[in-house]
Order: C-alpha cells, then structure tokens, then sequence
C-alpha cells in the first residue's frame, strides 16, 4: 500500500501570493472583459498598475488556458465587426488592430489566410467611397482613397465597376426621360 506524505499548500503554490488573490484578480479582469472583449495588452495595461505582474501574468495565462482571452479570436470578430459596420482598407485594418496591442504577426497570419475575402471587401468599400464622393473629380477620389491606403488594385475595380453602374444609371435615366417626353407629347396631341 502506498503511503501518502503531508504536503504543505505552500509547497504547491510556491508563489508570492495566494489563491485567493489569484482568484480575486482573475474575477476584476472578467469583469473587465465581460463588457467588451479585450485584447491581452488592453489587460495588461489596465491592470499593471493595480495587480502584481506575477499574479497578473498568472491570472491572464490562466484566463487563456480557459479560452477568455484569445488575440486571435478577437482579431477575427473585430475584423467581422469592421466588414459590417466600416469602409475600411486592409492597411486600415491592420493598423486598428495594432493599435490594440495585437502582434504584427498574428494580425499578418490573419490577413494572409483571410485574403480573398478581405480584398473582395477592401474592393466592396473602395466603391462605397467612391459613390459617397461622387461628386468629386475621379482623381480626386482616386487620391483620397490612395491616401486611406487603399491598394491600387482595389482603386482600379472600384472605379471601373462605378464607372460601368454609373454608365448603366445614367442611360436608365436617359431612356425614363426620353419615355416621359413621349408620353407628355402623345397626352398634348
């Protein structure tokens, strides 16, 4: 029979802190992240002021083990999120989510498979842009959309998909006009 030895709590959780504050600083960060999903570096920059960084390390690596905090899940809900509520170029994408702490690399590695879709979109926002700015000279919406950091290809399929509705348009209004001078010219006679 095997025997068992005494161990003490201490042995097992050699840390400068105890459970309790570990379980006290894992509840304040779900709090946190309960209103709004966050990324790690928003957790860490709120909390490094209020909890130790070792039990803050722990809590966080803790929290990831137990899927509440996932950069890469955030990167794609945020980039969902961006698709339906924004006009964005994927530059633009890229540097909102920098701007949250994300790593260079994981935004890359998202950006890389996601490719296609997020050209399809970047095209997609490029002619929402270019309709909004329609009143301006073609160059004009050309640098504009240069400057959002829009690639040129994007540029390109937006401009001639606009161009090409906007011929369509303009030929529907040509024949509606040419149908309603008709028919006020048979109601005259």
């Amino acid at each position: 029979m095997k025997q068992f030895e005494y161990v003490k709590k201490e042995d097992l959780f050699p840390k400068n802190y105890t459970l309790e504050d570990l379980d006290f600083a894992k509840t304040k960060i779900l709090k946190y992240i309960a209103f709004k999903k966050r990324t790690e570096n928003e957790i860490r920059l709120k909390f490094s002021k209020v909890i130790e960084e070792e039990l803050l390390n722990d809590a966080i690596e803790e929290l990831k083990e137990n899927g509440y905090i996932d950069d890469n899940n955030y990167i794609k809900r945020a980039v969902n999120e961006f698709m339906a509520l924004k006009n964005l170029s994927i530059k633009e994408i890229k540097y909102k989510l920098m701007s949250k702490g994300l790593s260079k690399n994981l935004i890359d590695d998202y950006i890389s498979n996601n490719l296609d879709t997020l050209i399809d979109y970047e095209i997609q926002s490029a002619k929402n842009i270019a309709i909004k700015k329609s009143n301006l000279e073609k160059e004009d919406i050309k640098n504009y959309l240069v400057k959002k950091g829009y690639r040129t290809e994007s540029i390109e399929n937006a401009m001639e998909e606009c161009q090409m509705w906007g011929s369509i348009w303009h030929r529907e209004r040509m024949q509606n006009a040419k149908r309603i001078y008709t028919r006020n010219k048979q109601i005259q006679n």
